[in-house]
């Protein structure tokens, strides 16, 4: 029998209001209960509504808004907050209110101040970042040009990693800014870590029901008029969340026995699943966790792995859990943090007060090794609290299915080292290279990258600047431009250790040269001499010729090192422009921006 609640005077109810709102409240799960109290919240929120459906009687005509559009902004990097976007967008078709979506790139951002309604959801990468596509427009918000937007309603909603230092910055860069412009909040900003999915299901919720009350709509717009500047190819229902589980009918080595790196050529069997990509487009791998790896872990730990867990109220067994849910070899402070609040471990506590010992540590130091310097009790369900959730690998594609038709290729550099006298493998690059056989089934999703595209124009000549791996794009790029017949010239700059061991695909550019295909190719391979040579190198060697094609209309494509070569990329570009375009340092790269602008510079960098 439920006990009555006594009534308190304190409270707005009566007991029998109280005892009806507990009831019900005892019948709902966890999750049921975050999504009510987001609704409850939006209900108390909208400004001079009574309620739900309807106005109050005391709106002034200032409070509302008739047919004013929604405009939507996407920043992705990986892809999640394009995916939250188109969500929100159709979200918000279904209640017939006028909403349109823009990928960042492509957004006019002059005319940002003459919204009444935005929303920005952005992911932020690299040292506190804003992804790529999104930089002028985060450059246009902090300059002296951006106008006041004291007419303009927003919400945030920001991606982050709470592993790196600058967690969700550029998505609280953003909020911050457009509120010093006078803008008025819809809602909160919401910063989110890498398991992600059930609060943006709560904030989706939360922004339909703040502009549903906001907005009088006065007639049934027409959804079939609503544009959407994201570039539509079908890509089916697969996705993070239902991939596709395909073969992997080939693999082979494509650096020498000799060489420093371990580079393998992969190809996925797409038949009969209806996945179409485009050259430019990456390849999510969900991976699976080394079984070698795992039995080390529990040994250290004295588990069994036959312990029963919830993984998102699912039961299974604790081995389950660690090969498919849980990062096991990329460290984070988070995983520090824990560890070492648990251990107690005066070492690990003391790295907390020097960022740079900090982040030194994360990056040579794996979980592995770390549970080997500590000794610590801990049941297997809070092993998973300690734990980060797995998430997928993102591979650049390598082909074009123009020309290989239904597969998908990609490029795998294993990541291999060596730390106190143990060797220790690369969870994804491992999975794919060393554990995965022929023939066997592997999980994937098409990620688009609509910030990556060859120019539609087939005449326009390409610079394709790729180090590493980061040639595996430009090889898609080739194959796309050999089936269309494309007129257009295209010179390729590539960096690598060493030309005998690391010419990546080198038969094929040779071929592509001798064809008439690939124009030029300038290589750089940084320990075949003394001092060492790399891609910028040859940039500004080559800086005259490079100009004129920049001059004659040359889209300029980079994929690679984001820290190192990316940068170092970047700055003889501004260089070289300085020097043949005759501009102060200012002006070349306000010319770049320009370039990133109009789509004929686009990175690829990671």
């Amino acid at each position: 029998m439920m006990k009555k609640t006594t009534h308190n005077a304190i409270t707005p109810f009566t007991s029998e209001q109280l005892d009806y709102i507990r009831s019900f409240l005892d019948t709902l799960s966890r999750s049921q209960l975050i999504w009510i109290s987001g609704y409850l919240w939006g209900l108390t929120s909208v400004s001079g509504s009574k309620k739900i459906t309807g106005i109050s009687e005391n709106t002034t005509i200032e409070d509302v808004h008739l047919n004013k559009k929604i405009t939507l902004i996407s920043a992705s990097q990986t892809g999640n907050a394009r995916q939250l976007a188109e969500q929100l967008r159709n979200d918000i078709n279904a209640i017939n209110l006028d909403v349109v979506l823009f990928n960042a790139g492509d957004y006019k951002f002059k005319q940002i101040f003459k919204e009444t309604f935005l929303i920005i959801i952005t992911s932020t990468y690299g040292e506190g970042e804003p992804p790529e596509e999104a930089i002028e427009l985060y450059r246009y918000l902090f300059s002296n040009k951006a106008i006041k937007m004291i007419n303009t309603y927003f919400a945030v909603f920001s991606f982050g990693d709470r592993s790196y230092e600058y967690f969700a910055k550029a998505g609280k860069d953003f909020d911050h800014r457009l509120e010093e412009l006078g803008g008025h909040r819809l809602c909160d900003r919401v910063d989110v870590d890498i398991d992600f999915k059930e609060e943006a299901n709560i904030w989706r919720k939360k922004i339909v029901l703040l502009l549903k009350n906001k907005i009088i709509s006065t007639s049934i717009f027409n959804k079939n008029n609503n544009i959407c500047s994201i570039e539509q190819i079908n890509h089916t229902v697969y996705n993070k969340e239902y991939p596709l589980l395909a073969c992997l009918s080939t693999r082979y080595k494509i650096t020498s026995r000799n060489s420093l790196k371990d580079v393998h050529h992969l190809e996925i069997d797409i038949a009969d699943s209806n996945l179409y990509y485009q050259p430019g487009d990456a390849l999510g791998v969900w991976y699976e966790n080394d079984p070698n790896l795992i039995n080390e872990l529990l040994t250290l730990l004295r588990l069994k792995g036959t312990e029963q867990v919830l993984v998102k109220e699912e039961p299974m067994s604790l081995l389950e859990a660690l090969q498919k849910y849980y990062e096991l070899t990329h460290n984070t402070s988070i995983v520090v943090k824990n560890i070492a609040t648990i251990a107690q471990d005066k070492m690990l506590l003391d790295l907390f007060r020097n960022q740079e010992k900090l982040n030194k540590f994360i990056l040579t130091t794996p979980i592995i090794e770390m549970m080997h310097r500590v000794s610590i009790s801990i049941t297997p369900q809070e092993l998973l609290k300690i734990l980060r959730p797995m998430q997928p690998r993102f591979y650049s594609i390598s082909s074009a299915q123009s020309e290989v038709g239904d597969e998908i290729h990609i490029t795998v550099s294993v990541v291999r080292y060596k730390t106190n006298e143990r060797f220790r493998t690369g969870g994804a690059s491992g999975y794919l290279v060393d554990r995965i056989k022929e023939n066997e089934k592997i999980r994937i999703f098409v990620e688009p990258n609509n910030n990556f595209r060859l120019p539609k124009n087939p005449n326009v000549p390409v610079i394709m600047i790729g180090a590493g791996t980061g040639i595996a794009p430009f090889r898609a790029f080739m194959q796309q431009r050999s089936s269309d017949g494309a007129s257009g010239k295209n010179w390729l700059f590539f960096g690598n250790l060493r030309f005998i061991d690391d010419f990546l695909y080198q038969i094929e550019w040779q071929r592509y040269f001798r064809d008439g295909l690939l124009t030029k190719i300038d290589t750089a391979w940084s320990r075949d001499q003394n001092n060492k040579i790399y891609v910028q190198n040859k940039l500004l060697k080559n800086s005259v010729e490079l100009w004129s094609w920049i001059q004659e209309g040359a889209h300029v494509y980079v994929c690679g090192d984001a820290k190192h070569m990316a940068q170092d990329v970047n700055e003889a570009l501004v260089t070289l422009t300085s020097k043949h375009g005759s501009m102060d340092l200012d002006k070349a790269h306000e010319f770049w921006n320009k370039m990133r602008i109009q789509h004929r510079y686009q990175r690829d960098i990671y």
